[in-house]
């Protein structure tokens, strides 16, 4: 039985975590830990997580963690994570990181956009980054994986086919993403209040989201050069959820139907990808609880473009259950346990 410390654990992604891992028959949830409710039960915090009726939130002491688990899910905030993570890579633990403190590989891109230095740069050199359909051999070696985000979750699983078989021009690339306002976590700031959000649709971070160099960083590494994308985020009134389209212009004629078969071969193997027959695109409501990200594939001929659209929920797959995807492939677990699940449709 592997025994699994949660960080975190008070949060929207701390608490998908734990309600996966529920029917997870390898692991043993040994200790959760959130500062502020330290000492309340975690059916305090979230009374539907009554199999852990018995467990409370505890202090993050890490020497005292240490004794207490194997494997760590690091469900902090961005920058809090650096410390606890260098901490228990040191003492050989596996770790998956949720949050962007090890995600992206140059530590002056990082201090850039997240305005704080990184001060290991010996074990950022040990991260892994967590998208099972690009890495998954290197995940299964590693001791760090850093979960990725979930707008670049949906974009890159939605660009990847397309730069694999030459389709697009890579400079051309345009993602709008729309998302749940789960995704900004549970915090108090006035703009994710119900009446704010509610009846609303309003785009934010443009030309400075701190996904944009993730999502540039992976789709270098793929292309072998520099790339620098358009990316634009919007919040809607959902309660989770992610749909990005994503725009580029083709560099050669292409059928859909020819692109579509592209898709498929190229994820025929991976067990969370669903490519949609022509003309079906997704709906966010049909992935909603679930690890899977659904595509839909169309050519617009008249302007040369490719247009792919991609839905995943932001909690499962742009988090909590990618990040349990990878514990299961670094730990040698059939890669779906504990992933099984149908969606939360209404």
């Amino acid at each position: 039985m592997l025994k699994v410390a949660i960080c975190g654990g008070s949060g929207y992604t701390g608490a998908e975590l734990l309600r996966i891992l529920t029917v997870h028959p390898e692991v043993e949830i040994t200790a959760v830990t959130a500062e502020k409710s330290a000492g309340k039960k975690i059916t305090d915090i979230f009374p539907h997580l009554h199999h852990y009726g018995s467990l409370s939130y505890e202090p993050l002491d890490r020497e005292k963690l240490c004794s207490k688990a194997d494997l760590f899910f690091m469900a902090l905030p961005h920058a809090a994570s650096q410390d606890s993570v260098d901490f228990f890579v040191r003492e050989k633990k596996k770790v998956v990181d949720l949050s962007a403190d090890f995600r992206l590989r140059d530590p002056k891109v990082y201090e850039e956009w997240y305005r704080v230095p990184h001060k290991y740069n010996a074990t950022l050199k040990k991260s892994i980054y967590g998208l099972p359909e690009l890495y998954r051999k290197e995940i299964a070696r590693a001791d760090l994986v850093a979960n990725p985000g979930c707008y670049p979750t949906g974009a890159l699983i939605a660009i990847y086919p397309a730069l694999k078989h030459s389709f697009i021009d890579p400079v051309t690339i345009v993602i709008d993403s729309k998302s749940g306002t789960s995704g900004a976590g549970r915090q108090s700031d006035v703009s994710f209040f119900y009446c704010e959000v509610n009846e609303g649709l309003k785009a934010y971070g443009i030309g400075k989201h701190r996904h944009t160099p993730e999502i540039e960083q992976e789709l270098a590494a793929l292309t072998g050069k520099s790339i620098v994308v358009n990316f634009t985020p919007h919040l809607i009134p959902l309660d989770r959820g992610i749909l990005s389209t994503v725009y580029a212009k083709l560099m050669r004629r292409a059928e859909t139907t020819e692109v579509i078969e592209a898709y498929r071969d190229t994820y025929a193997k991976e067990p969370f990808v669903r490519i949609l027959d022509e003309g079906s695109f997704p709906n966010v409501k049909h992935v909603r609880g679930t690890n899977f990200c659904e595509v839909g594939i169309t050519v617009n001929t008249r302007t040369s473009t490719l247009i792919i659209v991609s839905t995943i929920d932001n909690l499962v797959k742009g988090a909590s259950g990618q990040a349990v995807q990878n514990m299961n492939i670094m730990m040698g677990f059939e890669e779906r346990v504990a992933l099984k699940i149908p969606a939360l449709f209404p």
